[in-house]
């Protein structure tokens, strides 16, 4: 096992979509907090610039990897994870964080394409990348690590027009509770973060005004990615005989709660 430099504790994380985003902030706070942390995405230049700017010393980027990873392609995420086995020897946390939102259509109107690309990275990465932690996590020593999936607030309650994307996270919540079922022999605690408007350029639009299911326009508000990275940040510190099952995180003033 690769041992941390500049003081860390040592433990590794893979976060993915890690290059921009609530990945790079995660990434980003799990890095300040003393892990090792491989930063994963598509774009590796773009993933190496999110590298460089977490990474305020020498000791922390000793600590931080890019690594180009496609997670709908197994043959990728096998070789995502084949470099951190020969580096590190252990994964301890995995933020399964890597996710698209395709057009807004009616349903009639949402392309093959666009269904596809959603349900490829939404569902079929979210289960290659969480599919080979577990491996990995079961059959190292010691044994056990943490999963937290990024769900949505539509895996609750859909907005309109979002047939692709409420449908992949209403699957990643089957997939987290059935994992996390899998996970109590193994010592792997396998949760789900729900997040409302994070501030990323995906949500810009929302200020200006959203699609109610009403029909009508409002303006939303947005919450800050450091508020969400925190509190990956604070249940990666948790022992992994606690889980933390699902956690909601949103702007006070988002409609979700009576949504529709």
């Amino acid at each position: 096992m690769v041992t941390a430099s500049g003081g860390g504790h040592g433990r590794v994380a893979l976060v993915t979509g890690a290059s921009r985003g609530i990945g790079a902030a995660c990434a980003g706070a799990l890095l300040e907090d003393g892990w090792q942390v491989v930063f994963a995405a598509r774009d590796a230049a773009r993933t190496t610039a999110a590298v460089e700017a977490c990474t305020a010393s020498e000791a922390q980027r000793a600590r931080a990897l890019a690594a180009a990873v496609d997670v709908g392609d197994p043959a990728s995420v096998d070789d995502l994870f084949s470099i951190i086995r020969s580096r590190y020897g252990r994964l301890d946390l995995l933020f399964n964080n890597a996710g698209v939102f395709p057009p807004h259509r009616p349903v009639d109107e949402v392309s093959d394409t666009d269904w596809r690309d959603a349900v490829r990275t939404n569902v079929d990465g979210m289960f290659y990348v969480m599919q080979r932690a577990f491996r990995l996590m079961k059959s190292q020593r010691p044994q056990g690590g943490r999963i937290i999936n990024n769900g949505s607030l539509a895996a609750y309650a859909p907005r309109p027009e979002s047939v692709a994307y409420t449908a992949t996270k209403h699957a990643v919540l089957g997939l987290t509770r059935a994992a996390a079922l899998d996970g109590r022999a193994h010592g792997i605690a396998v949760g789900q973060i729900d997040i409302g408007n994070a501030a990323t350029a995906m949500t810009a639009h929302v200020e200006g005004g959203a699609l109610q299911a009403d029909g009508s326009m409002r303006p939303e508000t947005r919450l800050d990615l450091a508020h969400i990275a925190a509190t990956v940040r604070e249940i990666a510190r948790m022992p992994n005989d606690v889980n933390v099952l699902s956690v909601t995180i949103l702007p006070t003033t988002m409609p979700f709660v009576g949504r529709g």
